[in-house]
């Protein structure tokens, strides 16, 4: 891999994260739960929070916040490939080996060219989307209905599907309700909690996948390059308070950090941000950051582009051993910049010790 063409260093380690605002080219940036640019697509709310414009073109993502019954039928897009984390609710997902119901906590991997459906089975159903290379989205940006709700409209939906030009849906059949029927169940000896060896369409379980234990966290690879075309990697992380790492940034991929409970603070370019649940900050190469989990039990989704980072999780932590939480106290902290210190490999330029907590001491 090679540095992003015409990155500056310099610029970007100057470059204040922006609030609240797409910036339309790749420099740091923070969404706050529910802010970002909104399309109503049958019954859905789409809340996009990076384009293609914002990642120099890398990924895109969206929140989906769905009513009980939203469809979105048979569909398959030829040059993405996604993952759907559930983040709340439930719902029930087809693909061409058959439908299983996923859980909060729970996702669902997408390769290019696979069909795939889903059905929302709770209100407030809530999932993020990832897209790689970005464009999944381009057609809902411009002909999903735009709205300043932050919410799904209470009318119901009709399956009508959005899709970039020259996608159509799949002529396939989906049953009538939205359990049973159709498609046979996944076969049941699947138990969702290991990562398959290639690129192929799988469903996790909360919780699983291939998980390391941390200082004070368990982090979980939910999905690893070799599951998606080497374009991304993802991390669900649990863990306890804890103080910030050592500052350091990285020259060939992107880093993006998303609170899906608790409290996180990020450390980018000197300013301090406080996640909460829902929030997302974009750290393209470059960015000087840092970060700590502010209560216990937090939970971090991490997604970082290409594969160059992949085995940091590996070589800074300790086998689970089947453990789904994390033990308190049972690994030295050191572990963590010691690794990073000794693995220059892996994209991590370390400029200083850990930052200070500056804002709102008393939480």
């Amino acid at each position: 891999m090679h540095a992003p063409q015409g990155l500056d260093l310099e610029a970007m380690h100057a470059a204040a994260p922006l609030i609240n605002e797409l910036p339309g080219e790749p420099l740091p940036y923070y969404v706050a739960n529910g802010e970002g640019i909104r399309r109503e697509v049958d019954g859905q709310l789409y809340t996009i929070i990076a384009r293609g414009s914002d990642t120099g073109g890398i990924f895109d993502a969206a929140w989906v916040l769905a009513p009980r019954g939203a469809l979105t039928p048979w569909h398959r897009l030829p040059e993405h490939q996604r993952s759907y984390y559930v983040a709340d609710g439930s719902v029930q997902v087809w693909l061409p080996e058959g439908t299983h119901v996923v859980t909060a906590g729970g996702s669902v991997h997408v390769p290019q060219g696979t069909p795939f459906a889903y059905r929302a089975l709770s209100h407030m159903t809530k999932l993020l989307m990832f897209s790689a290379d970005a464009g999944a989205l381009d057609a809902i940006l411009e002909n999903g209905e735009a709205t300043d709700a932050h919410v799904y409209p209470a009318k119901g939906g009709t399956g009508r599907l959005v899709l970039p030009a020259g996608v159509s849906a799949e002529e396939l059949a989906l049953p009538d309700d939205a359990i049973g029927g159709g498609l046979a169940p996944l076969a049941d000896t699947r138990e969702f909690d290991e990562l398959p060896e290639g690129t192929e369409a799988y469903i996790l379980n909360s919780g699983h996948g291939d998980n390391r234990a941390w200082p004070e966290t368990i982090n979980s690879y939910v999905a690893r390059p070799r599951n998606t075309d080497r374009r991304y990697f993802m991390v669900d992380s649990l863990g306890g308070q804890q103080p910030y790492i050592i500052r350091h940034f990285h020259s060939l991929h992107t880093e993006n950090f998303i609170c899906l409970s608790g409290r996180i603070w990020i450390h980018a370019n000197g300013q301090e941000v406080l996640l909460t649940e829902g929030d997302f900050l974009h750290a393209p190469a470059g960015t000087i950051h840092s970060f700590c989990m502010a209560t216990h039990n937090t939970r971090m989704l991490g997604l970082l582009t290409g594969d160059i980072f992949e085995p940091f999780f590996d070589v800074t932590s300790q086998p689970a051993n089947g453990d789904l939480v994390y033990t308190e106290g049972l690994i030295d902290p050191a572990t963590i910049p010691a690794a990073m210190m000794a693995h220059p490999e892996l994209d991590v330029t370390v400029v200083g010790p850990p930052p200070a907590r500056e804002r709102a001491l008393g939480i």
